[in-house]
């Protein structure tokens, strides 16, 4: 008789690998590397993850929960400038917590990996494109044009990343929190500009 799968353990195995990995790279992972550190079967890994690209997929997925604060405050198309801005206020607040930090250093590698072997997964460029678009509805209903919101939506996640980055390289939170500020400040302004030039 076929044994039931126990539907909680796969969660509780990618937090694991999560703090498994808060200090190593994520091109060191293996079934095997994973298997030793967490002290399980590499067995029990690749039953529950398949493959070495679907486990990355799925700690890339965890790691990248804060979209869902975006997305939960900009869902409902009553969605206004000010619940856009405190979603990405509130996502900056998730991104300067020492934890988050390290997971964001991981999401930065394996965008680094997917570049380097394009045709052996997207997550990353998926996650980017999950990221433009919740940007680019957003915006187009504040009543900007698809071309505007779309170019605006790339501005600002690549400088929400970019902020991100520097947060990760240089440990300054002060120094970043304060270039995010301004950022936002002329994001904001900018939305504002288009919004009222129709």
């Amino acid at each position: 008789m076929a044994r039931t799968p126990d539907l909680s353990r796969k969660p509780e195995l990618v937090e694991q690998i999560l703090e498994y990995l808060l200090d190593k790279p994520l091109s060191s992972v293996t079934f095997r590397s994973l298997a030793t550190g967490l002290g399980v079967s590499t067995f029990t890994l690749v039953y529950h993850f398949g493959t070495r690209a679907d486990l990355i997929r799925e700690v890339i997925q965890a790691i990248s929960v804060r979209s869902g604060i975006v997305e939960g405050l900009n869902r409902d198309a009553e969605a206004t400038l000010e619940t856009f801005v405190e979603g990405l206020e509130l996502s900056w607040e998730w991104s300067i917590q020492p934890r988050n930090r390290q997971l964001q250093r991981l999401e930065f590698e394996a965008g680094m990996l997917e570049s380097l072997h394009p045709g052996d997964h997207g997550f990353m460029r998926d996650l980017y494109r999950h990221w433009v678009d919740i940007g680019r509805d957003a915006m187009i209903r504040f009543g900007m044009t698809p071309e505007d919101a779309e170019a605006e939506a790339r501005v600002v996640v690549n400088s929400f990343h970019g902020l991100q980055y520097d947060l990760v390289l240089n440990d300054d939170v002060i120094a970043a929190t304060r270039a995010f500020e301004r950022a936002l400040e002329q994001h904001r302004s900018r939305i504002e500009h288009f919004v009222g030039r129709r």
